[in-house]
């Protein structure tokens, strides 16, 4: 039976951007598949009490170095975005809509996201930067943005913020093998270990 990695994750989390580009690799080296959990990061902070660490005054600068770090060890490009804290509730939408109605598109609208994000960053509040974004990649910026506000799609995306609470998530990026839950970018050898395992 073919193990898995349950992927959480919110595209306003810098960390879930580097574990986004290193865990297809993981995936492939171990014969794992990855499966995509969008959830609503504010939603799970709000029902456990965490925060971002960019609100935890000396923490943001060290966060910012680390992820620095990290992006180099694994060779990716990584800009803070000067315009965060970002609402991620549309992109989420948009995430958790195609996830469910034209999954084939899901790739390339988490990368198209993602690199809006922390590659070459913008200012991803602002609706009409987004709809530029989404049609660069090729989508029907309009017709996704719709989707994204269909209530059955809101209601996906609150239900799977709803169920990674109920599993133990309390940020993001984290991820499941089975029932081991781990949390982090940095976490990723123990994910490679556990699908090894």
């Amino acid at each position: 039976m073919t193990k898995t990695v349950e992927f959480y994750f919110d595209f306003g989390s810098p960390a879930a951007y580097l574990a986004a580009t290193q865990l297809p690799h993981v995936c492939a080296d171990t014969g794992a598949e990855l499966v995509w959990k969008p959830m609503l990061l504010g939603g799970v902070f709000q029902a456990t009490g965490n925060r971002s660490p960019v609100e935890v005054v000396p923490k943001a600068p060290y966060m910012t170095i680390d992820l620095q770090r990290f992006a180099k060890r694994y060779g990716v490009p990584f800009v803070h975005n000067p315009h965060f804290p970002i609402n991620t509730l549309l992109l989420m939408r948009g995430a958790t809509g195609l996830q469910m109605k034209e999954p084939a598109r899901f790739g390339a609208y988490v990368d198209a996201v993602f690199h809006a994000m922390w590659v070459e960053p913008k200012n991803m509040n602002d609706p009409a930067t987004v709809a530029a974004v989404l049609q660069n990649a090729g989508f029907d910026a309009a017709a996704l943005l719709a989707l994204a506000g269909t209530q059955e799609v809101k209601d996906r995306l609150k239900a799977v913020t709803q169920a990674a609470v109920a599993r133990g998530v309390f940020g993001a990026p984290t991820m499941f093998v089975g029932d081991q839950m781990f949390w982090g970018q940095d976490r990723l050898d123990f994910v490679r270990e556990a699908l090894d395992a």
